[in-house]
């Protein structure tokens, strides 16, 4: 078996992740991860929560990787991965009637993107969540357009230093994002590390 790609702030971050989607996906289905990255999170998440089809998505150079860990796992709730990329699609449909899913996460993916990317994210969701569709999001955020610690200003630097598009983004914007596309804020959590657990919920009175 070839070795596993490993990301060593998913074991960091993975619990108190877990602890926020148990609350919040106890009563989906159908999840797609957008950006699964390694696919740690993925296989830990499924575990835990077998009650869940976990469909994990990337960009095309990632999804070898990803297949490594769901394939030692050997999860009865893990598809084969599908590529996605938010920019040009084609976004995937869920396994149940009309395609839709219930729910999605994504974990540190906004502040990679350009900005138009995050926009693209977001118009993409507007058309495969479900009417009552929960959306998690982790990773770090900017409040009132200051940071929140001087390790994320630091490391904002170090992001667009590496590429001037990418960037911590501010909660305002994409909160805005999300209302667009009828989702409301549930609940906005405080993580380690200074990042945070983002969550809104879609109704359908709310589209």
């Amino acid at each position: 078996m070839p070795d596993l790609p490993n990301a060593p702030a998913c074991e960091r971050n993975r619990d108190p992740i877990l602890a926020v989607l148990q609350r919040h996906f106890a009563d989906r289905r159908e999840v797609l991860e957008v950006g699964s990255g390694t696919g740690q999170h993925a296989v830990y998440f499924a575990a835990a929560m077998p009650w869940l089809r976990w469909q994990c998505s990337d960009r095309a150079d990632a999804l070898h990787g990803i297949g490594l860990w769901i394939d030692e796992a050997a999860l009865p709730n893990t598809p084969v991965p599908v590529e996605l990329d938010v920019a040009n699609g084609p976004w995937p449909r869920a396994g149940t009637a009309g395609g839709r899913f219930d729910s999605v996460f994504s974990a540190n993916t906004l502040h990679i993107m350009g900005w138009p990317e995050v926009e693209s994210f977001f118009a993409g969701l507007g058309d495969v969540l479900a009417d009552d569709a929960t959306l998690v999001v982790y990773g770090p955020f900017n409040y009132d357009g200051s940071y929140t610690s001087d390790s994320n200003r630091d490391f904002d630097g170090w992001l667009k230093a590496r590429d001037p598009r990418s960037g911590i983004r501010g909660f305002e914007a994409v909160d805005a994002l999300a209302r667009a596309i009828g989702l409301e804020l549930a609940e906005d959590v405080a993580m380690p590390a200074n990042n945070r657990c983002l969550v809104w919920r879609r109704s359908a009175t709310s589209r």
